[in-house]
């Protein structure tokens, strides 16, 4: 990895002063013993109620726009080899097209990396666009704009970690403009917030949801689905809180309500009714029950791999079946400096990173497909930046490249069996329709009937633009 010189630290998020405010959670957090309420805290301001419809159209377009129910972001942190993956360049010098073969696929004419067998067989259901650009080749500054669609406050950074400045990550969007009507969250990150050991700032920012204000946070799942003891910290209740006990603590919860005047109600009313929809969520067993993998054939969960990832892309789908509107899946602290291949890149690419990238979304694809679900999920894979075209001088690794990488989309509405922009003949610059981060972001926006001109006021009143992007429409069928 390539840092900028170290910059000061990161903004505080919060204030440390203690408010009433602070003592009415702390008090709720007693009565339900979870920290799930602050996922619905502010969702009654958002839509006037908790339960309220969103910005979803009655009847979606045949251009794409609210063809899609829910969202699986599949976010390749690191930033895969365009070359090595998607968008191969047979006919380049060695030095330029790497170690491997292209092969064919289930499309004639297209072409992928030998070491995605699997998802060669699944071009007939996928869009590969091949033109994705910018010019940020620091990682923490990039994750925020394609996970965001917009600018990080400081672009060209490794050094700037998250901060109320953020622009909002787009699961907080969906949290607030169309918030779940159940009980689950809106939008879930897992399997946690990806960070670089080798950049000052640390976690990258635009992972939550920043202006928008932390009650439209993406319900952060952290933790190996792959374990055999995996459970959500928090969703459970433990062993002695019997449904009976909460329904006793929510009457106690009622009884307790200190507000003596209609304004002090009006005050409370945000935090309570969170607190009423955790508790519902903690009595649900279908709510629990969408975090439970061990209900899956074991035979579907060895064909997703019995990996960390494999395992995440599972769950993503038990939970977008569920109702949870857009859920990301970051590629996993491996302790290897993920897709950030400097060095060794042909070999990590071969033996570790893409085999279980290949598994899973292949078979996430397939289990969608099956279930009837592809058609309204639209499913985006996607990195921060490529790598360059020429490999180093050692002949093993290849350097950060923002100027040229690809994505693939599915479902959703998306037109199967297509590739959509072109790169040069390295694979170094777009040659047909430059795609930047933002129009991915407004593409997905676009797809759940969200419209990416839409403008929010951030905490100083000002109106400000959810995305700066253009929706790709070519995209859809």
């Amino acid at each position: 990895m390539r840092t900028t010189p170290n910059d000061a630290a990161c903004n505080e998020f919060y204030s440390a002063s203690w408010t009433r405010r602070d003592a009415l959670r702390a008090g709720a957090l007693a009565l339900t013993g979870l920290g799930l309420p602050e996922l619905f805290v502010g969702r009654a301001a958002a839509s006037g109620t908790l339960r309220g419809a969103g910005t979803r159209p009655a009847t979606t377009g045949a251009s794409g726009f609210g063809r899609a129910k829910s969202c699986i972001v599949i976010f390749q942190w690191g930033g895969p080899s365009q070359l090595d993956t998607w968008d191969p360049k047979p006919d380049a010098p060695l030095e330029i097209r790497g170690a491997f073969r292209a092969i064919e696929t289930r499309v004639p004419g297209i072409r992928i990396s030998e070491h995605f067998p699997n998802l060669a067989s699944q071009t007939h259901r996928t869009t590969i666009i091949r033109s994705m650009t910018h010019d940020d080749p620091a990682h923490l500054s990039s994750a925020h704009r394609v996970l965001t669609g917009h600018l990080a406050p400081r672009p060209f950074s490794d050094a700037a970690g998250p901060s109320p400045q953020d622009s909002p990550h787009l699961g907080a969007l969906v949290a607030r403009l169309r918030p779940n009507r159940g009980v689950l969250p809106s939008s879930v990150t897992m399997p946690w917030t990806v960070a670089h050991p080798a950049a000052p700032g640390g976690r990258a920012p635009g992972q939550n949801a920043g202006w928008l204000g932390r009650a439209f946070d993406p319900f952060a799942l952290e933790g190996n689905p792959n374990d055999a003891d995996f459970r959500i910290p928090g969703l459970e209740p433990s062993a002695d809180l019997a449904p009976s006990r909460l329904r006793s603590r929510r009457s106690l919860l009622e009884e307790l309500d200190p507000a003596s005047t209609t304004a002090k109600a009006n005050a409370a009313t945000s935090w309570n009714q969170a607190v009423e929809r955790t508790l519902d969520m903690l009595m649900s067993s279908e709510a629990r029950g969408a975090f439970r993998l061990d209900r899956e054939d074991p035979r579907l969960r060895d064909r997703y791999g019995r990996h960390i990832h494999g395992q995440c892309l599972l769950l993503a789908r038990r939970l977008v079946e569920a109702g949870v509107g857009l859920v990301t899946v970051n590629w996993h602290d491996d302790g290897m400096n993920f897709w950030d291949t400097h060095g060794d890149n042909f070999n990590q690419l071969k033996n570790r990173l893409m085999p279980p990238a290949d598994q899973g979304f292949a078979a996430l694809l397939d289990d969608l497909d099956a279930r009837g679900l592809l058609d309204e999920t639209l499913v985006v894979w996607v990195g921060e930046f490529g790598r360059t075209p020429r490999t180093t001088q050692w002949g093993s690794g290849r350097e950060h490249w923002p100027r040229c990488y690809s994505a693939v989309l599915a479902g959703g509405g998306i037109a199967r069996g297509r590739v959509f922009g072109a790169s040069d003949r390295y694979a170094a610059y777009p040659s047909q329709d430059p795609v930047s981060p933002d129009d991915l972001g407004a593409t997905i926006l676009y797809a759940l009937g969200i419209d990416p001109a839409r403008e929010l006021l951030d905490p100083l009143a000002r109106p400000l633009r959810i995305n700066t992007g253009r929706p790709l429409t070519q995209v859809f069928a």
